[in-house]
C-alpha cells in the first residue's frame, strides 16, 4: 500500500482545491440543512400561532430563538457579504504565496504525460469519457446539463422556497439537486484519486504501476442477449433507452404527486414545464448516475449501439 504516492497526490498545489472540497462540501450541506430544518421550525411554529408573526416582527434577529419574517439588505446581507470577500481575499492571498504555481516543462510531443489530466474542475467531464462516446461526455452532456440549469429555475412552479432556506418546502427539488451535484462531486472525485496510469482504476494506497494492465472485459448490454446484427442492436438499444425514460418518468411523476402539497404544486405546472422538467431530469439527473453504476459494478460499456453514436 503506497500510502506516500497518495500524499503525494493529496498535497500536489493543483490538486489542494479538491481536498479542500472534501471537507467544504459536507460542511456547508449540513449548515445548510440544519439552517432549513431551523427554518421549518419555525414556519410550523408561525402555523400553530399566527399571533407569533405579528408578536416578533422586526424585534428578533435571524440568529435567535425566532426570525423576522423580513430583514433589510443593508446592514444584515452586505455586512456578511463584505466580510464573506474579506476572509477569501486573504485565503487566496496565503494561498498564492505559500503554494507554487502548478505549472510544469514546456510540452514534449516525444514524451507524454501518463496519466495526463485535465484541471481539478473539468476531471469530471474526463472521467465522463469512460461512461459515454467522446462526443457525448465532451459537448451532448455538458450542454444538457448547462441548459438544464438555466432551464429548471423556469419550470419550477412552487411559489414556496424562494429567498431562505427550507427543506419542507422544497423536499423534490432538494432531493434531485443533490443527486446531480453528488454525482458530479464523485466523478472529480474518482478522477483526481482513483484514476492513475492508462486511466486504470486504483484504489486509495495502491501504488501507480505504469505497467498495469486490465484483464476485465468491457461488454455492451446486447452482448448478454446474444444480438450480433446492428439492426438488432440498434432496435434492442433503443427499447431499453425507451423502457428506461418511462420508468424513470413514472417514478418522478410520482415522487411529483406523492402528498398533497406536491400535488397542488404539480396542479400549477403547465404540460410543457412538465415534459421540460422530466426531459432534463432524466437525462441529467439520473441517467448518469445510472450509467456510472453499470460501467463500475457490471462492466457493462454501451447500452444503446448505433453506426452514429453509443449510449
Amino acid at each position: 500500500m503506497d500510502w506516500h504516492q497518495l500524499w503525494k497526490i493529496t498535497s500536489a498545489p493543483d490538486n489542494v482545491p479538491i481536498v479542500a472540497m472534501l471537507f467544504l462540501v459536507p460542511f456547508f450541506t449540513w449548515l445548510g440543512l440544519r439552517q432549513a430544518r431551523q427554518t421549518d421550525r419555525l414556519i410550523e411554529q408561525l402555523e400553530e400561532d399566527p399571533q407569533l408573526a405579528k408578536t416578533h416582527h422586526r424585534k428578533i434577529l435571524p440568529w435567535r430563538p425566532g426570525w423576522a419574517r423580513e430583514l433589510h439588505v443593508w446592514p444584515f446581507l452586505v455586512r456578511v457579504e463584505f466580510l464573506a470577500a474579506v476572509i477569501v481575499t486573504v485565503i487566496l492571498f496565503v494561498w498564492s504565496i505559500t503554494l507554487n504555481a502548478p505549472l510544469e516543462e514546456p510540452a514534449n510531443p516525444n514524451l507524454t504525460m501518463n496519466p495526463s489530466k485535465a484541471p481539478w474542475y473539468f476531471l469530471g467531464l474526463q472521467e465522463m469519457l469512460v461512461y459515454f462516446d467522446p462526443w457525448i461526455a465532451g459537448v451532448v452532456m455538458p450542454g444538457l446539463i448547462m441548459v438544464g440549469l438555466m432551464v429548471f429555475p423556469y419550470v419550477d412552479s412552487n411559489p414556496l422556497g424562494n429567498g431562505y432556506y427550507t427543506i419542507k418546502q422544497r423536499k423534490f427539488a432538494l432531493g434531485m439537486f443533490g443527486i446531480g451535484w453528488l454525482t458530479w462531486i464523485l466523478l472529480i472525485i474518482i478522477g483526481t484519486f482513483i484514476r492513475g496510469p492508462g486511466w486504470i482504476w486504483f484504489w486509495p494506497g495502491q501504488t501507480w504501476d505504469h505497467n498495469a494492465v486490465v484483464y476485465d472485459r468491457n461488454r455492451d448490454l446486447h452482448e448478454f442477449l446474444g444480438i450480433t446484427s446492428m439492426p438488432g442492436k440498434m432496435i434492442f438499444g433503443a427499447i431499453v433507452v425507451g423502457v428506461f425514460f418511462v420508468i424513470c418518468g413514472l417514478l418522478l411523476h410520482k415522487l411529483m404527486t406523492w402528498n398533497d402539497f406536491e400535488r397542488k404544486i404539480f396542479a400549477r405546472t403547465s404540460l410543457l414545464q412538465y415534459l421540460t422538467f422530466q426531459f432534463f431530469a432524466i437525462t441529467v439527473l439520473i441517467a448518469l448516475p445510472v450509467k456510472l453504476l453499470l460501467r463500475l459494478v457490471f462492466n457493462i460499456k454501451y447500452v444503446w449501439v448505433t453506426p452514429w453514436f453509443n449510449v
